[in-house]
């Protein structure tokens, strides 16, 4: 008697397989039905364009940036300081979560320090930045810095641990030293997860990019969008909105990119 075949799992089932032609037509659907849905709104007239510029202002007021306003340079300066801001907290926060995630009187002196100030907004901490720091370059990338330092620090500790008990005892039961369990054992079988975290933390060192731009700036994409706020540009502000999402959207991408690259095992199809 033949044995039935077992039914291939369709596109709807959970974790199902999707090819990439499908998913990237997912994607752009996903992606220019937005647009066009506020292409419809800012044309019916039931919104006054001063709240809601149509799509083809927003490019146009984008190609005049980028002609007579420096937008090059307005996105460049923004890249440093966010760049600059996450890499400060990630040199500092690797180690720190590392610690925190192997051994449990680090974990019981820094975690609950670290909780409570991850907590506090990190707007708030501008006077005490201009204070410190003063208000050039230095206080932009301080700004970025307290706002992903914290939750780098935690999530970096919860990827540690998340590292199965049972290949630390094996590596005991062989005669592992500590140094050699956290170079051959944690670190190895850690490092997906920490690149995910390093990409989700650089997606918040961009949220804090206008708050950071806050500070006493003069340029930088954050800074134009509150200098258009000043002006009612909403176009502008639009189209600044719009560009920090690009630019991040890039680095997403590129992290994902290299995630797959490093370790093509965790992306291989079954």
């Amino acid at each position: 008697m033949a044995t039935p075949s077992r039914a291939r799992p369709g596109i709807w089932s959970i974790r199902g397989p999707m090819s990439q032609r499908r998913y990237w037509m997912l994607a752009a659907i996903g992606l220019i039905v937005p647009v066009l849905a506020w292409w419809a709104v800012a044309n019916s007239g039931w919104v006054e364009k001063v709240f809601m510029p149509t799509p083809g202002s927003v490019w146009s007021r984008t190609a005049l940036w980028w002609s007579e306003d420096n937008l090059l340079q307005d996105a460049g300066i923004s890249i440093y300081r966010v760049t600059a801001g996450w890499l400060l907290s990630a040199v500092i926060a690797m180690p720190i979560g590392l610690l925190i995630g192997t051994f449990r009187p680090v974990q019981a002196l820094l975690e609950p320090l670290t909780d409570f100030v991850r907590y506090m907004p990190a707007v708030a901490f501008i006077p005490l930045v201009m204070l410190w720091v003063g208000i050039d370059e230095g206080s932009k990338v301080a700004i970025i810095f307290i706002g992903t330092f914290f939750q780098m620090v935690l999530m970096v500790a919860e990827d540690v641990r998340r590292v199965p008990a049972a290949q630390i005892e094996a590596a005991q039961t062989m005669g592992a030293t500590r140094m050699e369990i956290i170079q051959l054992v944690l670190l190895p079988s850690s490092k997906p997860a920490l690149v995910d975290t390093l990409r989700i933390t650089m997606g918040w060192a961009w949220t804090y990019l206008v708050v950071a731009e806050l500070v006493a700036a003069n340029s930088g994409l954050g800074y134009a969008i509150l200098k258009a706020q000043r002006f009612l540009q909403t176009d502008k502000i639009f189209a600044g909105i719009i560009l920090i999402g690009l630019i991040g959207l890039i680095i997403d991408q590129l992290f994902r990119l290299f995630h797959r690259k490093a370790f093509p095992w965790m992306h291989t199809k079954s």
